[in-house]
């Protein structure tokens, strides 16, 4: 898929644009209701494949809607970022690289409430994470 420039989309752009639709209407929309709120002029067969792609990774769920299906956001904005970086890190990568660098790019700020994050939840002793 294209921008109309020739230019290649992002990963996950429109996949973010559905979400992004879903998270505004607050309640189960169709591919068509979808489309309709997205900014991108897309063919409803194009939401639809992206609604159940996402579907697929359990991202969205969705209900029986005459011939079709409604479909939700599982998670908010925040909770998919969460789910989004547990992915990053269980793809077999080296999990102590990969967490060091994350660390290295936190400003002072974004630190410290981590740490007051772990220390709330008692993982930074090594505790319990769950």
């Amino acid at each position: 898929m294209t921008d109309s420039d020739g230019e290649r989309r992002p990963a996950g752009e429109l996949e973010t644009s559905v979400l992004a639709a879903l998270w505004a209407a607050g309640t189960p929309r169709t591919a068509a209701q979808v489309r309709t709120a997205m900014p991108q002029p897309l063919a409803r067969t194009t939401v639809a494949t992206l609604l159940a792609r996402l579907h697929e990774k359990g991202v969205v769920d969705r209900l029986p809607v005459q011939r079709g299906y409604a479909y939700f956001p599982v998670e908010d904005t925040h909770g998919l970022t969460a789910r989004r970086m547990h992915h990053a890190l269980d793809q077999g990568a080296d999990r102590h690289a990969v967490l060091a660098r994350f660390v290295d790019g936190l400003t002072s700020e974004d630190e410290a409430e981590l740490r007051r994050l772990l220390a709330e939840t008692g993982t930074a002793d090594g505790g319990p994470a769950d």
